[in-house]
C-alpha cells in the first residue's frame, strides 16, 4: 500500500477531547488566514473572535441554553474533535443529541456554527434551543501592543430581518452581527432561540452565523451571504484548507514562495512529527489586507498576541519559513533590522510597531533566521543589502550580522561570558535561569562561525580565522560554566557565584550549537541527566523537579510540569548531535502521540502533572497560573528535526548540500524528496545526498 506523503485535513485530525465545563482543556482554535476564532466550553458557544483590525478580545458569545435551562449546567460533558479547518462537538442531553460544526469560512470576517439536533426518543417532542449573545467589538485604529485583543462595550439591537442582533461599537464604526439562518422563536438584542419539532428518531439542523466588520452594512451583507448556506460555507473551508496543505509541498504552487521536501516513510511516527511541525507554521500564516508588512505568520493563537512576530519564536521555525515562503521571511528580516531588535521581542503587522521589551536571544534569532534565509533561497545578494536600522546609517545585512554574533562583548559584566540580565529578558518563569546563562554563550560561538563563514564567502579569509579563534576561546569559557559529572550547567551571577540550574533550554541549545566542544564524557552525562531528569514517555520537563526553581511557578512552557513545543523537538534535535540517535530515535513515538489535539500548544503538560488525553501529553489552559494559548508557530523545530536531525542535512552559505542520516532505529528506507536549495532539488536517502536536477 502507498503512504500518503501529503496530508488532508482528515489525516490531521485530533483525538476525541472530552471537556467537562471548565477542565484542565484549552478549546480548539480556527482560522481562515486572515484572523482567528476559539470554541469555548460549550456546544455552541465561540470566543476571541479577531480579525485585526477588528477584536472582541475574549468575549464568549453563542452560549446554548436548552429548553431555557444553560446547558453548561446540565454538567455534560461534550466531545470535541479539532481539524484544521473546522471543530466537531457533540453531547447528549437525555434522549437530545446535539452536534455543531464550527468553522472560518474562506475570505470573510467571521464563523459559522452548524447545528444538528437529533430526538433519541420513540416519540415526538419538542426542542428549545437558546443562544446568549455578547459582543464586545471594536476597531481601536492603532497597533495592538497587548496581550489580550482590544474590545468595547456594544449596544446590541434586533435588527429588522428577525433574524440577527446587530452589536455596534462607540469609538467607531465596527459591527457585528449575529443570528440565525432560520426564523427564529424568539430574538431580543442578545438573546435568539430556535424551536425544532422532531419526530421520533428525525434529525434537524440550524445554523447560527458570526461576523464583524467596519461598519454594519459590511456586517450584514456578509451574514446574509454565509446564511444562505452554512453547510456550504463549511465545505468550502475544507477545500481551501486541503489545497493548501497540498500546496505547502508542492514545487512551483501558487500559494507559497517555496515548498516543503516530501517526506516518505513507513513509521509513522517521523511521518506523524513532520506533518505536525509543517501544520503548525501554516496555521499562523496572516494574509490580512490589514497588515503593513503583507503576509506574515503570527506566534501565539487564538487568545494572545494576535498581531505580533516573536524574533524567537519565528526564528525556531525558521527552517520552514526558509524553505516553504522565504519572501515574507525576508521582509520581517528586513523590518526587524530597521528597529532595534535590542528593545523588544518582537513587532506587529497592523503599523509595525515593536512590542514589548527586549529578548536576551534576539542576537542568536536574528544570525539563525539571515543563515537560512540566505542558504536555502540562495540569494547571497541579499547580504549587500544596505538597510539601516532604527538610529544609525545604512550597512550591509553582512555587517549586521557580525555587530549580533559579537553584540556580546558589550554584555560582559566582570567575568568572561554575556550577562543577560533578569527574568524577563529570559525565560520569564524560572526566576535562576538568568544572567550568564549557558546557553546563549552557546549560542554566541554559533554565531561567531556563521559570521566567520559569511567571511571565508567575501573571500576575507583572514578575518574568518579571527572569528573561528575568538569562537574556539568563547567555548572553552562557556565550558567553564558545566557543573562536572552532573550533566547540567551553572548560571553565573554578577558577584562571581555559579547557581546550578537544571533546565532543558541548556541541554537543548548548547547541544545544538557546540556539540563539537563538548568531550565524549559531557555529551554522555547530558544525555544521562536528561533521560533521567527531563525526558517522559510522551514529552518533557522544561526544568527538572530536583532543581530548587521547580516550585518558583506552576507555568508549564519552562517549568517542571511540562514544556514549550520546541523543547522536545530541540532536545531530540540535540541528541542525533551528540551522538546520543537511540536515545532520540527511541523517544519519537512517544512524541507523536502528543501530536493528537491540532497543532502544538504553547506548552503541553508532562503525564504525571495532568493526565494525557489519549496517549497524548495535554495541551496547557490558557488561565491563570498556566496562561499557554492553543497554538504556538515554533512547531517548525519539528520539522528541523527531521531534516537536520534524522537526515543530518547541512547547508551552507556557499549552496553545499551534505547529509549524515542516522536512520537506524526509525526507517533505513526513509526518503526525503525533492528538498530545494538555492533553485536546485535535492534527495536524501540513508545513503545520503543525491542531485535530483541529474
Amino acid at each position: 500500500m502507498v503512504k500518503r506523503t501529503i496530508p488532508t485535513t482528515r489525516d490531521l485530525a485530533s483525538s476525541v477531547i472530552v471537556d467537562s465545563f471548565d477542565d484542565m482543556v484549552n478549546p480548539p482554535g480556527l482560522t481562515n488566514f486572515l484572523g482567528a476564532a476559539q470554541v469555548d466550553h460549550d456546544i455552541v458557544a465561540l470566543r476571541s473572535i479577531n480579525f485585526a483590525p477588528l477584536s472582541h478580545g475574549d468575549t464568549i458569545t453563542g452560549q446554548l441554553y436548552l429548553d431555557g435551562r444553560l446547558f453548561r449546567s446540565h454538567g455534560t460533558p461534550v466531545s470535541v474533535v479539532w481539524r484544521p479547518d473546522h471543530v466537531q462537538r457533540s453531547t447528549r442531553v437525555d434522549d437530545i443529541v446535539i452536534e455543531t460544526v464550527t468553522a472560518c469560512p474562506p475570505r470573510v470576517t467571521g464563523v459559522v456554527v452548524d447545528v444538528r439536533v437529533t430526538n433519541d426518543r420513540a416519540t415526538p417532542r419538542t426542542v428549545r434551543l437558546g443562544l446568549a449573545l455578547s459582543s464586545s467589538v471594536t476597531d481601536s485604529g492603532g497597533p495592538w501592543l497587548r496581550s489580550e485583543p482590544p474590545s468595547e462595550p456594544n449596544q446590541l439591537t434586533v435588527h429588522a430581518c428577525g433574524r440577527a442582533a446587530v452589536g455596534t461599537a462607540s469609538s467607531s464604526a465596527a459591527a457585528s452581527v449575529q443570528g440565525v439562518d432560520v426564523t427564529p422563536s424568539r430574538l431580543d438584542p442578545d438573546f435568539v432561540e430556535v424551536t425544532l419539532q422532531l419526530a421520533a428518531g428525525q434529525s434537524r439542523r440550524f445554523g447560527f452565523v458570526h461576523v464583524v466588520a467596519t461598519d454594519v452594512p459590511s456586517a450584514l451583507a456578509t451574514f446574509e451571504a454565509l446564511s444562505a448556506d452554512v453547510p456550504g460555507a463549511v465545505a468550502a473551508t475544507t477545500r481551501m484548507w486541503d489545497a493548501e496543505l497540498e500546496a505547502m509541498f508542492t514545487p512551483g504552487n501558487s500559494s507559497f514562495s517555496g515548498h516543503l521536501p516530501v517526506l516518505e516513510t513507513d513509521n509513522e511516527a517521523l511521518r506523524t512529527l513532520y506533518w505536525w511541525g509543517a501544520l503548525g507554521v501554516l496555521w499562523f500564516r496572516r494574509d490580512n489586507p490589514a497588515s503593513v508588512l503583507g503576509r506574515t505568520y503570527d506566534t501565539l493563537m487564538p487568545r494572545y498576541w494576535q498581531t505580533t512576530t516573536f524574533i524567537w519564536d519565528f526564528s525556531l521555525s525558521s527552517l520552514v519559513h526558509g524553505l516553504l515562503d522565504p519572501e515574507p521571511m525576508r521582509r520581517h528580516i528586513e523590518h526587524w533590522i530597521s528597529t532595534d531588535i535590542h528593545a523588544h521581542f518582537g513587532t506587529e503587522w497592523l503599523t509595525g510597531a515593536p512590542v514589548g521589551y527586549w529578548y536576551s536571544v534576539n542576537d542568536y534569532a536574528m544570525t539563525r533566521l539571515v543563515r537560512d534565509y540566505v542558504r536555502f533561497s540562495g540569494d547571497r545578494a541579499f547580504l549587500d543589502e544596505a538597510i539601516a536600522p532604527r538610529t544609525g546609517a545604512k550597512r550591509r545585512v553582512a555587517e549586521h550580522l557580525l555587530e549580533w554574533a559579537t553584540a556580546w562583548q558589550g554584555l560582559r559584566g566582570r567575568h568572561e561570558l554575556a550577562d543577560y540580565g533578569e527574568i524577563d529578558n529570559l525565560l520569564e518563569c524560572v526566576s535562576s535561569y538568568i544572567h550568564e546563562v549557558a546557553s546563549l554563550n552557546a549560542s554566541n560561538v554559533w554565531c561567531l562561525r556563521v559570521a566567520a563563514e559569511v567571511a571565508d564567502l567575501e573571500g576575507r579569509l583572514d578575518h574568518a580565522v579571527d572569528l573561528r579563534c575568538q569562537a574556539n576561546d568563547l567555548a572553552a569559557a562557556v565550558n567553564r560554566l558545566y557543573v562536572a559529572g552532573a550533566g547540567f550547567w551553572h548560571a553565573r551571577q554578577p558577584d562571581g557565584t555559579l547557581v546550578a540550574v537544571r533546565h532543558c533550554y541548556d541541554f537543548a541549545t548548547v547541544g545544538t550549537t557546540i556539540a563539537q566542544d563538548l568531550t565524549g564524557q559531557q555529551r554522555a552525562e547530558m544525555t544521562d541527566f536528561f533521560v533521567r531528569e527531563l525526558q517522559t514517555p510522551t514529552w518533557m520537563r522544561a526544568l527538572s523537579p530536583y532543581d530548587r526553581d521547580a516550585a518558583f511557578s506552576l507555568r508549564p512552557d519552562h517549568q517542571w510540569n511540562g514544556a514549550y513545543p520546541a523543547w522536545p523537538a530541540d532536545s531530540a534535535r540535540a541528541l542525533f548531535l551528540m551522538g546520543s540517535s537511540h536515545v532520540a530515535a527511541e523517544w519519537l513515538p512517544g512524541l507523536a502521540k502528543s501530536a493528537n489535539q491540532g497543532p502544538c500548544g504553547q506548552a503541553h503538560y508532562v503525564e504525571d502533572a495532568e493526565a494525557p488525553i489519549a496517549g497524548g501529553a495535554r495541551k496547557a489552559p490558557p488561565q491563570f497560573p498556566y496562561l499557554t494559548d492553543w497554538a504556538c508557530s515554533s512547531s517548525g523545530a519539528w520539522v528541523s528535526l527531521v531534516i537536520e536531525g534524522v537526515f543530518g542535512i547541512e547547508v551552507s552559505l556557499a549552496g553545499e548540500v551534505t547529509a549524515k542520516p542516522q536512520l537506524r532505529g526509525l526507517d533505513p528506507q526513509a526518503t526525503l524528496r525533492g528538498l530545494a536549495v538555492a533553485g536546485r532539488s535535492y534527495d536524501v536517502t540513508a545513503v545520503g545526498v543525491v542531485d535530483a536536477a541529474n
